[in-house]
C-alpha cells in the first residue's frame, strides 16, 4: 500500500520537474517524507508550496492514515530549529519574570514542537490557547 500511495505521489510530483525530489517510505512509522530541492523555488513562496505540497500528497493517500512529511530546501528543519530557539527563549523569561510568555499563532506541529521542547523544564508549563488560526502556545512559569 505505502509503495503504492509512494509512486502516485512521485509520478503527481515528477510533472512540476524539480531539481531534486525524493521520496522515503517507513512502513513501520506509517510515514511519507517528501524532500525536494529546487534553486528556482522563491524562499518567499516556500512555505506555500510546502503546505500545497502536503495537501496533495495527503489527497492521495486519504484514509490511509500515512503522515506526510515535506520539506523544501531545507524550510522545515530550519523553521523547527527557530521554533525550537524561540521556546527556549520563551521559557527562560517565563521563569525571570514569573510571568506568562504567549508565542505566535503556530500550526498543531509548530505547537507540539514547543510542548514537547518544553516538557521537561521543570520551571515552565505550556498550553495551547486561542481558535482556528490565532491557535498558540502560552508559556508559564511553572508556578502559575
Amino acid at each position: 500500500m505505502m509503495e503504492e500511495i509512494k509512486n502516485k505521489i512521485q509520478k503527481a510530483l515528477d510533472v512540476v520537474g524539480f531539481d531534486s525530489l525524493r521520496i522515503e517510505t517507513d512502513e513501520k512509522e506509517e510515514k511519507i517524507t517528501i524532500v525536494i530541492r529546487d534553486r528556482v523555488v522563491s524562499p518567499t513562496r516556500t512555505p506555500e508550496l510546502v503546505s500545497s505540497i502536503t495537501h496533495l500528497a495527503r489527497q492521495i493517500a486519504k484514509e490511509k492514515h500515512i503522515h506526510i512529511s515535506v520539506d523544501v530546501n531545507d524550510y522545515r528543519k530550519e523553521r523547527e530549529t527557530l521554533i525550537t530557539k524561540l521556546a527556549r527563549a520563551a521559557a527562560k523569561k517565563a521563569a525571570v519574570t514569573n510571568g506568562a510568555v504567549p508565542l505566535p499563532a503556530m500550526n498543531a506541529y509548530e505547537r507540539r514542537l514547543v510542548h514537547t521542547e518544553l516538557s521537561m523544564n521543570p520551571n515552565v508549563h505550556t498550553e495551547s490557547e486561542g481558535e482556528d488560526k490565532e491557535r498558540h502556545v502560552v508559556v508559564n512559569p511553572a508556578d502559575n
